[in-house]
């Protein structure tokens, strides 16, 4: 066999971290698939972006995306066990934005996406990381997830898209375009 495929999902279902097994539709394996193509939408961004600095911040926080997804696959038993983020992730995804802030400014309204291939990937990924959040804020709700903190850094992950997209426009030397409202 394989060493890509085990053949262990060909029933619909799909293995936590820990015993046990779920229908592949559970919300936590939704979450997980979320935070999954959030993870790739950073990634995609990372491979067009023309700043260092966003190529080092998004490849950091792809790898906390990582951690995040190894604990909500784990069994409620399990999970504190591949707890990583925590209030300090959140703390340097602030300190990101803060320091980047001071190099661009807020726009004075809302923008279009669009002005350069890494800042119209990044205006994805923000789109996608919400998503998770919704997901993940589903899981809390439900008492599937506990650690409050995962749904924080996913907030302040999409506000450092949103200011990185700001950043590798004004890198490439473009405005951000603005929408008419």
């Amino acid at each position: 066999m394989s060493s890509f495929y085990t053949r262990q999902g060909d029933d619909g279902t799909t293995g936590l971290l820990g015993e046990g097994r779920v229908p592949k539709h559970h919300p936590r394996i939704e979450a997980l698939g979320t935070l999954d193509e959030a993870n790739a939408t950073l990634g995609l961004a990372r491979a067009q972006a023309r700043s260092p600095r966003t190529e080092a911040v998004l490849l950091e926080a792809q790898r906390d995306l990582y951690s995040m997804m190894a604990e909500v696959a784990a069994t409620p038993e399990n999970a504190e066990r591949f707890r990583t983020v925590d209030a300090a992730r959140v703390a340097w995804l602030e300190a990101q934005i803060a320091s980047m802030s001071e190099t661009v400014g807020a726009p004075e309204g809302f923008i279009v996406p669009g002005d350069t291939p890494a800042g119209a990937a990044l205006a994805l990924a923000r789109t996608v990381v919400r998503r998770a959040e919704r997901r993940l804020s589903a899981l809390l709700e439900q008492g599937e997830v506990t650690n409050v903190e995962l749904l924080r850094y996913l907030n302040r992950l999409s506000s450092l898209c949103f200011v990185l997209e700001l950043l590798e426009n004004q890198t490439a030397g473009k405005s951000s375009t603005r929408a008419k409202t």
